[in-house]
């Protein structure tokens, strides 16, 4: 009973119909704030029990028109309408400096050109960022640290290590920024998840669950059930997946980015609720408003 009334506590903190305000680059913005205090409180939140909250995580950010991807702007443009988890990429400069891209190269999103490792922090910081369109916009390119200062009590990230990028030095940052309670690692591989927890055995860890082949290894991993999120992957999984995830306590990540984002543009925005009735908890997705506008519903 205590367990279940602590997650149902930290759900009305997530999900309060009067947001906090917080300070941000652009001045004073009602942000949806998440307000995870500590660790324990996030892990308690992130332990599944029935009924669970709905979700939506911003791939990339959430870009929209005038709203480059991995850009704190943006980040607040989705939070000023949305409770939202913040899905976001690390690459590291010449000088080892951790920033936010998702290429490898800074052609598509940025007006510089070449790769991202062959420029230092102060020249990429003088290039402007641009939107999905092609837009160049006067946004730049945050590092990870002004995001992880950033989102105390106003997002919960998924940090998406591109690369090149050590676990190491993403989790000494982290910890550097005391920001442990507002992000999860996202791991591809179970051994990758397995390095992430031994590095620090206190990080959230998002982990493949695709299949119940998945479900067997994370059982197998040692890894604490209350450091994991589960992603299923960009297609739906088979219900068995979510009923034994579900079961072991853990929230489940479904990718609607890409294809199942195009059904619902071509079905419907109210595909996304057939989504999460079918057993997703949180749809990582390029559309977040749109399925927020789903979950209000």
């Amino acid at each position: 009973m205590n367990k279940i009334l602590s997650t149902f506590c930290v759900s009305l903190l997530l999900f309060s119909c009067t947001p906090k305000q917080n300070k941000s680059s652009l001045g004073d913005n009602n942000f949806k704030s998440v307000s995870f205090q500590n660790l324990s409180e996030t892990k308690a939140y992130f332990n599944w029990s029935y009924p669970a909250k709905k979700l939506v995580s911003a791939h990339r950010g959430g870009p929209y028109p005038n709203y480059p991807e991995n850009c704190i702007a943006t980040f607040e443009h989705v939070l000023s309408q949305t409770p939202a988890i913040i899905e976001c990429d690390i690459a590291v400069a010449k000088d080892g400096t951790l920033v936010m891209m998702h290429d490898d190269k800074l052609d598509r999103t940025t007006n510089g050109k070449g790769f991202v490792k062959d420029f230092t922090i102060g020249e990429l910081k003088k290039l402007a960022l641009k939107d999905n369109n092609g837009k160049l916009t006067e946004h730049h390119i945050p590092t990870l640290e002004e995001v992880l200062e950033w989102t105390k009590q106003k997002a919960f990230l998924t940090l998406d290590v591109k690369r090149g990028v050590s676990y190491e030095k993403v989790n000494s940052l982290v910890k550097k920024t005391s920001s442990e309670p507002y992000v999860a690692i996202i791991a591809y591989s179970i051994e990758a998840a397995k390095k992430i927890h031994r590095i620090n055995p206190k990080l959230m860890i998002s982990i493949p669950g695709r299949n119940m082949e998945d479900v067997q290894r994370i059982k197998n991993s040692k890894i604490a059930i209350e450091n994991l999120i589960a992603f299923t992957g960009v297609t739906e999984p088979k219900a068995e997946v979510y009923q034994s995830l579900h079961e072991m306590g853990i929230y489940c990540i479904l990718g609607s980015l890409g294809n199942l984002d195009r059904r619902a543009q071509a079905r419907g925005d109210q595909f996304y609720t057939t989504l999460f009735d079918r057993g997703a908890d949180i749809l990582a997705t390029d559309r977040p408003l749109e399925v927020a506008n789903q979950l209000a519903q």
